[in-house]
């Protein structure tokens, strides 16, 4: 199994929004010089938009149509170049004013979903997290990213995301790898209590929580943490960015991926003596 980069949604996304633009300057007889001459800017920029290297700006795409006699298509690609824009969003962008925004943009997507489906490789997903584990996750993340602190807007913020295991209508299917039990991601105090309330979320109706574990033979290799919302957005997280995949093509793939992975996963019973285990080891 191959897969592309979880970026490449959002370049296929900027390529297309390029192409485009290509073919507003072709149809008014215009070579690349006439165009960045009607512009007003180097020719080099105008091919750094063509090959989708850069994305043009709403006065950008203003100007260019205007070169082009083509002013009523202006809003539309201005549409189309802020949806390339939020495809691919950088933590420190994201969290250029702190953290609970972007939390409350996840309570948003949420609450609209009915089926989310979740693979860690790392931490707990949010809305299964405490608030110390919580708290202690934030403190590094704001740290690394050198970004405003307001960590404990951000845990409320993020914490009020468990009430949709609690309301009808939501579905989440968890897989974990036992790795997520066993890092020290917080102080054994809080780690002990995250765990702990993995076990009790456990029996909801709402979940299903499989663990993946060490011993278990690999028919997919461990992943970049992702969520699946309703079959129509992928959310996947790196280290400098959150990335949402709309393609069908590859929203399948990640379908794909989830069920290899669920195929490894043990449930129930085995669960949690994993959980219980790694509990254990905090003693």
């Amino acid at each position: 199994m191959t897969t592309t980069s979880p970026s490449s949604s959002a370049q296929s996304a900027r390529e297309a929004l390029a192409v485009r633009l290509q073919h507003l300057r072709k149809d008014a007889g215009l070579t690349g010089k006439e165009l960045s001459a009607r512009c007003g800017w180097h020719p080099a920029k105008t091919t750094r938009i063509q090959k989708g290297d850069a994305l043009p700006s709403d006065s950008d795409i203003r100007t260019w149509c205007a070169a082009c006699d083509a002013d009523d298509q202006a809003d539309d690609l201005i549409a189309t170049a802020r949806a390339v824009d939020s495809m691919y969003m950088e933590w420190r962008r994201l969290h250029r004013n702190g953290m609970r925004q972007v939390q409350q943009d996840w309570y948003t997507l949420h609450q609209q979903t009915r089926i989310c489906r979740v693979y860690l490789s790392n931490v707990p997903p949010g809305f299964l997290q405490t608030p110390a584990f919580a708290t202690a996750l934030m403190n590094q993340i704001t740290r690394f990213q050198g970004t405003p602190d307001d960590v404990a807007e951000a845990v409320a913020a993020r914490i009020a995301r468990s009430r949709f295991l609690y309301e009808g209508g939501h579905r989440y299917v968890v897989l974990m790898e036992e790795s997520v039990l066993r890092f020290r991601t917080a102080d054994p105090d809080a780690m002990r209590g995250q765990l702990r309330h993995l076990l009790t979320v456990m029996p909801l109706a709402s979940l299903s929580l499989g663990i993946i574990p060490f011993t278990a033979q690999r028919t997919v290799w461990p992943l970049e943490s992702f969520y699946v919302h309703d079959d129509t957005t992928a959310v996947v997280e790196t280290l400098t960015a959150e990335i949402k995949v709309t393609q069908p093509r590859e929203i399948a793939d990640y379908a794909k991926a989830f069920t290899g992975l669920a195929e490894m996963a043990v449930y129930g019973d085995a669960a949690r003596a994993l959980i219980q285990a790694a509990i254990d080891a905090l003693e």
